[in-house]
């Protein structure tokens, strides 16, 4: 089953055209990668998806047209977001940011509680510190945490290794390998085009508010004229944990 689809979506800010008939699909228990500059348009077609920009074009996820469709009505059918810069409730700890995340989720609090702390035990250990006093690397487990407590067919994550010391980096790739190879398919947005694409099925390119690609991943890797354009600029994470 088709897991997403995008067709000739558009994202303007006034007579900023942001997102450029934009299209994409994700299918079932892929891992998606868009790569990309700064102020490409890829947060923009991240946060449409999930229904936080108003768009112009056709979304489809699991069969469904969710064009019109609330931002809090495509979680609840199984979307879930990571938004850049994760937006955790500083002055809340981890335990409580992960009730709030599953308000009207199924399932109890503790048997999901306790599957997110399995995949995280660096929070479990933390569960009752505020969230504000966590390390950058365990403020971005808490961030992921809190979208899959819900369980979502699709997660889609913004910048997931921005601000992260290259060990973490690392670290953090890995995870959300092993979230996609568990069965959810993921839709990652990401300026590290050299490691992100080595755990991706499929890649797209965004320049300048249009998308391109959709190729293979591996493929894009060894692309020599995105070597040139892009991958030299960008191959490694940048910042600090």
């Amino acid at each position: 089953m088709r897991m997403l689809e995008v067709e000739s979506l558009n994202v303007r800010y006034g007579v900023v055209r942001a997102v450029l008939d934009a299209d994409l699909h994700v299918e079932d228990g892929e891992l998606v990668v868009v790569v990309g500059a700064n102020g490409a348009g890829k947060s923009s077609l991240l946060r449409a998806i999930a229904g936080l920009n108003k768009h112009r074009g056709r979304i489809t996820f699991r069969e469904r047209d969710i064009s019109g469709a609330r931002a809090e009505q495509r979680v609840r059918r199984g979307l879930s977001l990571v938004p850049e810069g994760r937006h955790i409730f500083g002055r809340m700890t981890v335990l409580e940011n992960l009730q709030v995340a599953s308000w009207g989720a199924p399932g109890s609090f503790a048997s999901e509680s306790g599957r997110v702390f399995e995949m995280f035990p660096r929070l479990l250990e933390r569960r009752h510190q505020t969230a504000a006093t966590l390390s950058g690397g365990e403020q971005q487990m808490l961030a992921l945490s809190r979208a899959l407590i819900r369980r979502p067919r699709l997660l889609m994550l913004d910048e997931p290794s921005m601000g992260l010391a290259p060990k973490v980096v690392a670290q953090m790739f890995e995870i959300i390998k092993e979230i996609n190879e568990a069965g959810t398919s993921v839709l990652l947005i990401e300026q590290n085009a050299r490691m992100a694409l080595s755990i991706a099925n499929r890649g797209y390119l965004m320049e300048t508010a249009t998308l391109s690609g959709g190729g293979d991943a591996r493929a894009m890797l060894e692309d020599e004229r995105l070597h040139e354009a892009y991958f030299g600029r960008n191959s490694d994470a940048a910042g600090g944990d």
